[in-house]
């Protein structure tokens, strides 16, 4: 098999459609096609069901397509390290980004990485976390920031930061929230993330320590969003400490009680990759940015 035909295979499970996958790899929809089939001779499993609204991933094209994803990314690997031997980082990485780009400094690692590797092509995608966290364990991203500690056999961390989130509410409903007790808080409306989320993890912790749920929700997979959100009038939610603060200050939300909920935001990369040129690079400049000793190690 050809490295080209599991980038198709990725691409058209990813798009779910030949023509816009055709489109992705600047070839032609006959092209792809051939070479779906010929991978798939070659494996002896069909890897997708063909309807007239696309193409979906079968049990077996399910089942392959994260091992599809480690190959490439270990033939990323041998590229970069190859490029290295020369003296250069060279080649595409995929980087999960979570939360808004100015909390992650993605300008800063953006901007530092160009000019210490011109060669480095970096290629964004916005993740929920958790979803993150499984892409990067899995091959389909390189490397991700991420919210929440992790432990894990096969992905590393780098701490980056320490931060909290607070509950808050909307304006309106000061007088409700002022004294109220944990009880009416759960009992209002809650805007929350979906489960796979580390927002949605330490709320429900929170819920677990009260042994209560919330009655109502409604879910949203934006912090951007929720807090518009929490500012229309719709809800309680977890926001994390410096917006809550600054919307507070601008009279947009109240703040309920003192209670912080600590977490970390961390940068998670597959631990083979630890000497993979690229992936060193990336946390190089991770370190200018954050401002760490370079001497720490990831866990």
């Amino acid at each position: 098999m050809e490295l080209y035909q599991l980038k198709s295979f990725a691409a058209v499970a990813e798009l779910g459609h030949l023509t816009r996958a055709a489109d992705r790899l600047h070839i032609s929809q006959p092209a792809l096609s051939a070479q779906i089939k010929a991978l798939e001779d070659e494996l002896g499993v069909a890897l997708f069901d063909r309807g007239s609204s696309g193409m979906a991933l079968t049990a077996a094209g399910r089942r392959l397509l994260p091992e599809s994803q480690k190959v490439m990314a270990a033939a990323q690997v041998l590229r970069s390290q190859a490029s290295a031997l020369k003296g250069e980082v060279a080649g595409r990485v995929r980087v999960g980004t979570v939360s808004d780009p100015g909390f992650i400094r993605v300008g800063d690692l953006l901007v530092q990485a160009i000019e210490a590797f011109p060669l480095l092509e970096i290629e964004l995608h916005h993740e929920v976390s958790g979803a993150a966290f499984e892409k990067v364990r899995d091959g389909a991203l390189d490397a991700s920031f991420y919210y929440g500690s992790l432990t894990h056999p096969t992905v590393a961390t780098l701490p980056l930061c320490d931060f909290a989130y607070r509950v808050v509410a909307p304006v309106a409903w000061a007088a409700r929230v002022e004294d109220a007790g944990w009880d009416e808080i759960v009992a209002m409306p809650w805007i929350m993330t979906p489960a796979i989320s580390t927002h949605h993890a330490l709320a429900s912790k929170l819920f677990s320590e009260y042994g209560v749920s919330p009655a109502r929700r409604v879910e949203a997979d934006n912090e951007a969003v929720i807090s518009s959100l929490v500012i229309a009038g719709l809800g309680v939610t977890l926001m994390r400490e410096d917006l809550a603060t600054e919307a507070a200050e601008a009279g947009e939300v109240v703040l309920w009680g003192d209670r912080r909920l600590e977490t970390t935001l961390s940068f998670v990369y597959r631990a083979e990759r630890e000497e993979d040129a690229v992936v060193h690079a990336l946390l190089d400049v991770l370190r200018r940015v954050w401002h760490l000793p370079f001497e720490s190690l990831p866990t």
